[in-house]
């Protein structure tokens, strides 16, 4: 004997939104470190129809700082504005800008440790700007050495670079800097 089979089929429609103009925009905050202070700038966001696209933050010398992007409906741009500046405590910036499409088809990550002398940073950067590079990421931080009780400078930095660019030339100079000084460096494409 044949049981029917009652079978429910639900059909989901989902209407056409009107597309909305969204406004990309960069925000930069500071402040005293403390509880909550990502919570209220994602609130602000939220309540004001913004998509958190992405965001860094750090904690340094007792204060937290870091920056975000979202897009936001260009209507509820300047809410969103008034709404950051009103958050007690934080020092915020905006800056609304145009979408970027610019990707780069091959960025190198470059680690560089050694040890800490003042000006590190300054003759890397110049390296990299010498061959004509853009830093899209960039940390840093000194930490100590037991077997020295000296410090040691350790960075890494992610660089877009044009495709067929020599990573070898770049990594002879950064060790020309100094004698000490350890360059690895890894592409991704």
């Amino acid at each position: 004997m044949v049981v029917p089979c009652k079978k429910t089929i639900k059909v989901f429609l989902f209407h056409s939104i009107k597309e909305r103009h969204m406004q990309s925009l960069v925000i930069n905050i500071m402040g005293k470190d403390k509880p909550g202070l990502v919570d209220a700038l994602a609130k602000c966001v939220y309540n004001n129809q913004g998509n958190w696209q992405g965001s860094s933050f750090a904690h340094m010398a007792g204060m937290f700082t870091g920056f975000v992007e979202v897009h936001v409906p260009e209507e509820a741009k300047q809410p969103l504005i008034n709404a950051l500046d009103a958050i007690k405590d934080l020092s915020v910036q905006s800056v609304a800008v145009a979408s970027s499409n610019n990707q780069h088809a091959t960025k190198l990550t470059v680690d560089v440790m050694g040890n800490d002398k003042t000006g590190i940073v300054q003759e890397l950067t110049s390296v990299l700007n010498q061959f004509n590079l853009n830093i899209l990421t960039f940390s840093s931080h000194c930490e100590s050495a037991p077997n020295w009780g000296s410090l040691i400078f350790k960075a890494k930095a992610e660089i877009a670079v044009p495709e067929a660019f020599d990573d070898g030339e770049l990594q002879d100079a950064l060790e020309a800097l100094a004698n000490d000084l350890v360059v690895d460096i890894t592409a991704t494409r």
